[in-house]
């Protein structure tokens, strides 16, 4: 219901596309550039020990002093210093190093229910062992920064019910961000990515308040609430005329742990893969005043977008690098004046270091991937196909 509300008195985007999985999308989204740039180009785990380095510029070090910055619950850029948000030029993060599966896997909770297998030392034969680090048996998950400070360990889940308890903290503390800053001398810009879905509501013994039941269809709900709660609050504090806010996925479901749908509404394919499935997400803005309610925006807008247009709203556009190449596009005119006014017409798709499909206007053309020959390429038309 409050995606729905955002929908009716905001905008809906039909053409956002995203990478096809969710740390490089995260940082396309925080550098405006494509991840394979910075070598983001896959879902940190434990196991890689890498991360965003620190040459990247991010949105939150555009706009810098000049507004409060926080980031809450799934950052996903990696588990290397250089990488932690309040080393990018977040003031204030609670934030995942990984994702949310990494959160709930590595628990006994997690073996004893056949979600995670042979993780535990007692479930594994260690008699041909060669490497005893493949498993990730001292690591972190959530990490609590201030800028210029060094990070301290905030949460790494033992049970279910931490990793709940720890979501339910890092969503309050978004929630007083909001409230601490809507009355200050400066403007504030908040990222809260927040960790979906909880393997644990496949507790049979749990009560189902969705039709279908699924995880993922109780995870959305719990979504779809918090998301309310945040629009709720902007206009209690008086501010939502002067806010706006965004709400989209970053990147088609996982097709194995979101089986009800079977494939993402009218597009094929899931995460990690460069159909339309994959990259082309559910995309919605709120901005009273501002955005017309009930806009529909067919233009194509990439996330990198949102790079640029947070710095052009936020008066900070000088302040964009130019000693790279940036992706990312102003789109600021779509916001204000609706469909038809956005500036981009292409969108370049990469899985991993792969060119794996090119979007442009209504058409498309998927890459034949590591072979380099164009005889198994393919070529849509996004309106009729």
């Amino acid at each position: 219901p409050n995606l729905d509300r955002m929908a009716t008195e905001g905008m809906t985007f039909t053409r956002m596309y995203t990478e096809p999985s969710c740390t490089p999308t995260r940082v396309a989204a925080a550098t405006g550039r494509l991840a394979v740039r910075s070598g983001m180009i896959f879902p940190i785990f434990p196991i890689h020990r890498m991360g965003l380095p620190a040459s990247e510029v991010t949105i939150a070090e555009v706009v810098g002093d000049d507004y409060h910055t926080g980031m809450f619950e799934k950052l996903h850029f990696g588990d290397v210093e250089e990488s932690y948000a309040h080393n990018q030029g977040w003031d204030e993060a609670i934030f995942s190093l990984y994702n949310q599966f990494a959160g709930q896997m590595f628990t006994a909770d997690a073996e004893n229910s056949g979600f995670t297998m042979a993780y535990s030392p007692e479930g594994y034969d260690k008699k041909y062992f060669m490497d005893e680090t493949f498993r990730p048996l001292e690591w972190i998950w959530t990490v609590e920064g201030f800028e210029g400070q060094e990070g301290r360990e905030f949460s790494t889940p033992t049970t279910f019910a931490e990793y709940e308890q720890a979501n339910a903290e890092m969503f309050e503390r978004t929630l007083a961000f909001i409230r601490s800053h809507a009355g200050s001398d400066k403007p504030f810009m908040l990222q809260w990515w927040p960790n979906l879905y909880e393997i644990s509501d496949q507790d049979a013994t749990r009560p189902r308040t969705t039709q279908h039941g699924s995880a993922s269809a109780e995870s959305v709900k719990q979504m779809d609430a918090k998301i309310g709660q945040i629009v709720e609050l902007v206009h209690e504090l008086g501010i939502a005329e002067n806010t706006l806010i965004i709400a989209m996925a970053d990147n088609g479901p996982m097709i194995p742990v979101w089986p009800e749908t079977g494939q993402n509404g009218y597009f094929r394919g899931g995460k990690n893969d460069v159909t339309e499935g994959g990259v082309r997400v559910p995309a919605f803005a709120y901005w009273p005043g501002v955005i017309e309610p009930g806009t529909i925006a067919g233009d194509i807008v990439h996330v990198s977008d949102l790079f640029n247009t947070f710095a052009r709203l936020a008066g900070k556009y000088d302040q964009i690098p130019r000693d790279r190449v940036i992706d990312g596009i102003d789109q600021t005119a779509i916001f204000l004046k609706g469909d038809t006014f956005g500036r981009r017409d292409y969108v370049h798709v990469y899985k991993g270091p792969n060119h794996g499909a090119i979007v442009k206007q209504q058409f498309k053309r998927h890459l034949a991937l590591g072979t380099g020959a164009l005889a198994g390429a393919e070529f849509f038309d996004l309106y009729k196909d």
